[in-house]
C-alpha cells in the first residue's frame, strides 16, 4: 500500500534544517517524487545558485525562485524542498497556501550552526561573520515560518530516519495534509 498526495507538500525553514535530506527519505517512505527547487533554478539558469548570487544578485534570484515555484506547484503533487528564502515573499506564502500545504522543519539556532558552518555553498553565509549573519536570518524568517501549514521539530539525536519518520506521521496525523492511504 502506497500513499496519495492531492497537492503538493512544501518543506520550508531555514538552511541546514533538513528540507532536502529529510524530504528525500519522506518521498521514498510515501512512494511520491522528491523535487528540489534549488536544482530546478539551477537547471533553468545553468548555473549554480551561489553563481546566481554572483552574477545577478538576490533580487534577481529571488523572482526566479517565485517563477519556479509556480511551475512546481501546478505539476504532479510532491515533496517540495524549497530554499530558506522561499517563504519569505509575501506571494510565495500566498501560492504555496492556494496550491499546497507548508511544513516547517524547526531546528534551533545551535542545531542549524552545526549543520552549516563547514559548508561554502551557502551564499548568505559567504560573509566576515557567517555565525552572526545564521543568526539574523533565523530572527528575521522564523515569524514567517510559523505562518506554515504544519512543523516538525528536529532535535539534536534524531537520525534522518527517524526526522523523516516524525515527518511522515505528522503529514498522515493532519487533516490538511492532502496525505491519504492509497487503497
Amino acid at each position: 500500500m502506497g500513499y496519495k498526495l492531492s497537492k503538493t507538500i512544501v518543506l520550508v525553514g531555514l538552511m541546514g534544517a533538513g528540507k532536502t535530506a529529510v524530504g528525500k527519505l519522506v518521498a521514498a517512505t510515501l512512494g511520491v517524487p522528491f523535487i528540489d527547487s534549488d536544482e530546478e533554478i539551477e537547471k533553468a539558469a545553468n548555473m549554480t545558485i551561489a553563481e546566481i548570487f554572483v552574477r545577478d544578485g538576490e533580487p534577481f534570484f529571488r523572482q526566479k525562485e517565485s517563477l519556479v515555484l509556480n511551475r512546481l506547484l501546478d505539476g504532479t503533487p510532491c515533496i517540495l524542498s524549497t530554499g530558506g528564502g522561499a517563504y519569505m515573499s509575501a506571494d510565495n506564502r500566498d501560492l504555496i497556501a492556494k496550491k499546497g500545504v507548508a511544513l516547517w522543519l524547526r531546528a534551533d539556532l545551535d542545531l542549524l550552526w552545526d549543520r552549516v558552518k563547514a559548508k561554502d555553498t551557502r551564499p548568505l553565509l559567504q560573509v566576515t561573520n557567517p555565525k552572526e549573519k545564521l543568526a539574523e536570518l533565523y530572527k528575521t524568517r522564523t515569524p514567517h515560518y510559523a505562518q506554515a501549514d504544519l512543523a516538525v521539530d528536529a532535535e539534536r539525536n534524531l537520525s534522518l530516519d527517524a526526522m523523516a519518520k516524525k515527518t511522515v506521521e505528522t503529514l498522515l496525523g493532519s487533516a490538511t495534509s492532502g496525505v491519504t492511504k492509497d487503497t
